[in-house]
């Protein structure tokens, strides 16, 4: 199905754009999102009349983002979870809980603007991006723990997994034995 844009789609195109996707995309997705319009004659000749204030709109919208952008980047937001010594998590962070946190510190962010490749596992400090406009990003820091008192020392620049790194040397004995072994078998 083509259909027109009526605002940036990521990994899709920009405002104004007539591309093609999949029939379940466009009725599931952008049509009730009010992303994008039937690329109809009608709907072209109606797109054109409303692409100043589509224009304005979408700017508006990214200069609201970037207002909370610039209060956001930066952020250090300390999650607090059950783990292993090596610093395995017992369940993972997942943008939910991302976003859930930030909710709490004031910002108004959804699940789906926290950008997650995969959940976060281990302890430690996390990189993570905001998505809150299709043209603007924050970076924010995830910062997973035991407890507030280890956040803290993360923070600080300590490592505190404990390395599974042992080094196992022979015994006294053992080598006395096959000292014993090496000298019956002349």
């Amino acid at each position: 199905m083509d259909v027109i844009l009526l605002e940036r789609v990521a990994k899709l195109g920009q405002m104004g754009e007539i591309v093609h996707v999949k029939d379940g995309f466009a009725r599931n997705f952008l049509l009730p999102q009010g992303k994008a319009l039937r690329a109809t004659e009608a709907n072209k000749k109606r797109f054109e009349n409303e692409k100043v204030h589509l224009e304005a709109r979408n700017l508006e919208r990214k200069q609201e983002a970037g207002t909370v952008a610039e209060k956001l980047n930066g952020q250090i937001f300390v999650v607090v979870r059950q783990a292993g010594e090596t610093g395995q998590l017992y369940g993972s962070v997942s943008s939910r809980d991302i976003a859930d946190i930030a909710t709490e510190a004031g910002f108004s962010i959804a699940r789906n603007q926290v950008v997650l490749d995969h959940p976060i596992k281990t302890i430690g400090l996390h990189a993570i991006t905001i998505a809150l406009h299709p043209e603007v990003e924050s970076t924010v820091t995830v910062n997973v723990a035991r407890s507030a008192d280890e956040a803290e020392r993360q923070q600080r620049g300590e490592d505190l997994t404990v390395r599974e790194t042992f080094e196992l040397e022979p015994l006294e004995d053992e080598e006395a034995l096959e000292a014993e072994e090496g000298d019956e078998e002349v």
